[in-house]
């Protein structure tokens, strides 16, 4: 008999030479199935109280009929979900084009932060003063200064709004995500540099055949939750006023003095923002789960 502690399987040999898991195995995956099966029913019966709990307070608040006919209309809900609907495919290509934008300038940022070249001292510092700038100002501010700033130089002619908010969201989250990249290089163990340049690779092919694809796999998952704070944020492109899901529910609240349309924007939002999370969360469990086994992450 086979017996291997830790996470590997208890496993005996029978006569046939083909190897069965062990009684022993067994009642502890009977014990783990029984534990998992319980803790679910505890997730679910938990949650349903919660949910009983919220609905029967709703339901007996003085206000909770107006708040429902003003917020949760049906009709309404039904009459701004296709304008809303061609508004949000402004806000995709928009954050189509800003994560090509922030993944390029992001990238470069990182790239000149962990370079140790004295003739890239002048562009370090610029890499420094921009991401200290970028992170200390709100989203908002930077849409307005970009907005109507440029604009205002008249340099370029009339340039649409979602263009714009595309450069000004390139701009805010460039310097984020330049930062978390920088974290992930700075990561990767000087040893794996080390062994590329004995390999006879350049400075160069170093950073961008081994310490960028090492350092995107230690941050991927703050990488993913940026992503979905962007595809939030695209939706701030309506204060220039691009007529994106944000700007239709605003107009059709303007029409109907009802606030169904912005719940139906919500909504929206909610949705395509729920497969990205499930896979952040998907990924991270797995990192962990290979950390805890010993591998490489």
């Amino acid at each position: 008999m086979t017996i291997l502690n830790g996470n590997a399987k208890t496993r005996e040999s029978n006569n046939a030479g083909e190897y069965v898991l062990s009684n022993i195995e067994l009642e502890r995956r009977a014990i783990r199935k029984k534990q998992n099966l319980k803790s679910v029913l505890t997730s679910i019966i938990s949650t349903l109280v919660l949910l009983g709990v919220c609905i029967v307070a709703l339901a007996m608040s003085p206000g909770w009929p107006r708040v429902r006919e003003t917020f949760f209309s049906g009709k309404y809900f039904m009459l701004s979900l296709p304008s809303v609907l061609q508004g949000l495919m402004l806000n995709l290509q928009v954050l189509v084009f800003a994560v090509i934008g922030v993944a390029i300038l992001g990238t470069l940022i990182a790239v000149i932060r962990t370079s140790v070249s004295p003739m890239l001292f002048p562009l370090r510092a610029i890499a420094q003063f921009y991401t200290t700038i970028m992170r200390g100002i709100p989203m908002l501010v930077v849409l307005y200064l970009i907005g109507f700033g440029i604009p205002g130089l008249q340099l370029f002619g009339r340039i649409p709004p979602a263009i714009l908010g595309t450069i000004a969201i390139v701009m805010s989250y460039s310097a984020y995500v330049g930062e978390v990249l920088r974290a992930g290089f700075e990561d990767v163990h000087p040893s794996m540099r080390a062994s590329a340049r004995s390999l006879g690779l350049t400075s160069g092919q170093t950073v961008r055949l081994v310490v960028i694809p090492l350092g995107l796999r230690k941050v991927a998952p703050a990488l993913m939750n940026d992503f979905i704070s962007m595809q939030k944020d695209a939706g701030l492109i309506s204060v220039l006023g691009a007529v994106d899901a944000v700007r239709a529910a605003q107009i059709s609240v303007a029409t109907s003095y009802n606030f169904t349309p912005y719940v139906v924007a919500s909504v929206v939002f909610i949705a395509l923002s729920i497969p990205f999370i499930v896979l952040n969360d998907w990924y991270t469990a797995r990192l962990r789960k290979r950390e805890l086994n010993g591998g490489t992450v």
